[in-house]
């Protein structure tokens, strides 16, 4: 890997050195050096330090000028207002440096993190033998996005599907299959997704049916729970077939959403059963719950019910029944102390942020969580409809996610196979395009929303070839491709000696700041900072597009300049498209 020292960073040492010149107290102080429309950059670190130091702001700033030497990386400095420093950089640093992340093919100059760690990342929850719906889309969605971030950047990360896998709809479940065992026997024949779950829908309607009507049937499950929990085997048959039933369609939603989810990383409820009852006995012991009303209970000060009463985090229920916070903290345990995690990530809706706040501090309390080892829920908003109501079908039930996604792919294709005879696209390409067209349109529009915030979901705007959609992005990159591919013999190459437009600064300099996002990016788990990023890039690359010809640049150096600098932008929309889970298709 190439080491590319970013622009912001070269000026922020000569900075650095420059207030240790003048005031050796400054040493080690922070310029407050950022991005600005007045200059490439401005500091405004000074003013803080001549407050302290009690100086005059604006000379102090002058003598600071006095100190930095001009010409290489820093072409003017200017003193401004009470003391700001704007800044201007060279033409040739702002091309070498390209030259440099041009030259890193695979991470365009993007560091590893030096101090990696081991997250595990809680996401993608569905639930066994019952479809998946809209309300899914967000944790998958954000958490591929953060899995492939954290991994770029260097972090060790453990993925978790934490499936619904394990309760007593179950026992209702696998009594109806053995009183009816054809129902789901599909002998030699394959079945797709979609099939295996209308199987488990129609045998849990015939179950909940036969469960509200025959009182007898209602015992027989009832008892049916308690052998799966006992670990009876034959019951464990039934339910693993349910298991299995469900991963097939699980697997089907989760390829049309163009994600990778290895049956290994699924660990749901049922993984943490053998820990149940230790996870109890170590609250119970250490103090930290206790018996109320013959539950387990922790309680908290600052959380109480509209009565007043605080209200409690109850582990293991009154009926010895274990709820969904004994697995929740036994999952903490294991991921702690057996996948030696240092952080741990949730995906999970903001409505079970109070339950996630109470599991995060029962396992402080009980050690298992320290100054070494974070927990942290990314509690996202709603996914909302045109109307700014929670997104259902008119007959008022959630969106099926398949459904969802083949009405996006089906949008997409029209509006790929409108352009397809102006860039000769084979039927092949029009239907594979529609599918990266389609997939990218609904997760860019997720993505690009914090997430904590609620968003409405716009097919129509979402595969938009203007604003700030996925497809302006991924049309960018392919007509990038289309000018590099007519270059002929033309090769991308640097030229430092070359004066630059304004539009070619606004673009390097853009590029240069692609670290810097991915890394923030990554750290904060915000991965809208990356969509704004590259949505930026593409419109300073349409300006570039609109006042800069490449193929008919003055001279052959300017032209292979040029093809630099669009070769480089279509690379970091291409790997920041990546980093999203998003493809980029060559032709559009």
């Amino acid at each position: 890997m190439t080491s590319v020292t970013s622009l912001t960073d070269l000026v922020h040492q000569r900075l650095s050195d420059a207030l240790a010149s003048t005031l050796p107290e400054a040493d080690g102080v922070d310029p407050l050096l950022r991005r600005s429309d007045r200059a490439d950059f401005q500091a405004n670190g000074i003013l803080a330090l001549a407050k302290k130091a009690k100086a005059n702001p604006r000379e102090l700033a002058t003598q600071v000028v006095s100190q930095i030497t001009t010409g290489e990386v820093i072409q003017d400095v200017e003193v401004s207002g009470p003391g700001f420093l704007n800044i201007t950089i060279t033409d040739r640093a702002i091309t070498e440096n390209l030259a440099a992340r041009y030259a890193d093919e695979a991470r365009l100059g993007v560091p590893v993190a030096e101090h990696p760690g081991t997250t595990v990342i809680d996401y993608a929850q569905p639930n066994v033998a019952k479809e998946m719906h809209v309300g899914h889309l967000r944790s998958a969605v954000i958490g591929d996005a953060l899995v492939q971030l954290l991994e770029f950047t260097g972090e060790s990360v453990v993925r978790r599907h934490h499936i619904g896998d394990w309760g007593t709809q179950f026992g209702m479940l696998i009594q109806y299959l053995d009183e009816h065992p054809g129902e789901l026997d599909h002998g030699d024949a394959q079945v797709t997704g979609e099939e295996a779950m209308s199987n488990l829908d129609r045998l849990y309607k015939a179950a909940r049916k036969l469960f509200d009507s025959d009182e007898e049937f209602k015992t027989r499950a009832r008892l049916r729970v308690v052998d799966l929990q006992a670990g009876e085997p034959k019951t464990l048959a039934a339910w693993q077939k349910f298991v299995d039933e469900s991963k097939i369609y699980f697997f089907s939603v989760f390829e049309k959403l163009d994600m990778e989810i290895r049956d290994a990383d699924i660990v749901g409820e049922s993984g943490y059963n053998d820990m149940l009852d230790e996870t109890c006995r170590l609250l119970e012991e250490s103090g930290v719950a206790e018996i109320s009303d013959g539950a387990l209970c922790v309680f908290f000060d600052d959380i109480k019910g509209p009565d007043g009463n605080r209200t409690p985090l109850i582990v293991r229920k009154s009926d010895g029944g274990y709820g969904y916070a004994a697995t929740d903290l036994s999952a903490i345990r294991d991921r702690v102390f057996n996948l030696k995690a240092t952080s741990l990530l949730y995906v999970v809706d903001v409505r079970q942020s109070l339950h996630f706040k109470m599991v995060f501090e029962t396992a402080r309390r009980a050690g298992w969580l320290n100054d070494d080892v974070s927990a942290y829920q990314l509690a996202f908003g709603t996914i909302l409809g045109k109307d700014g109501k929670p997104f259902k079908t008119r007959e008022g039930v959630s969106v099926k996610l398949e459904d969802l996604l083949d009405e996006a792919v089906q949008r997409a294709t029209s509006v790929v196979r409108d352009k397809a005879g102006k860039v000769g696209l084979s039927e092949q390409e029009i239907v594979d395009n529609g599918r990266y067209v389609g997939i990218g349109a609904v997760k860019y529009a997720d993505l690009s929303t914090s997430a904590v915030r609620d968003y409405k979901f716009d097919l129509d705007q979402m595969v938009s070839l203007s604003g700030d959609t996925s497809v302006y992005l991924q049309y960018a990159y392919a007509r990038i491709q289309s000018i590099l591919r007519k270059a002929g013999e033309a090769r991308p190459l640097a030229h430092p000696e070359l004066e630059l437009t304004g539009a070619e600064r606004a673009l390097g300099l853009h590029l240069d700041q692609f670290s810097e996002v991915v890394a923030d990016a990554a750290k904060e788990y915000a991965p809208h900072k990356l969509t704004a990023y590259l949505y930026q890039l593409a419109s300073l690359l349409t300006t570039f597009y609109d006042q800069c010809p490449v193929l008919q640049a003055d001279t052959q150096e300017q032209r292979e300049n040029r093809l630099l600098l669009v070769d480089l932008t279509a690379r970091t929309l291409h790997l920041g498209m990546a980093l999203l889970g998003i493809r980029t298709p060559e032709k559009l």
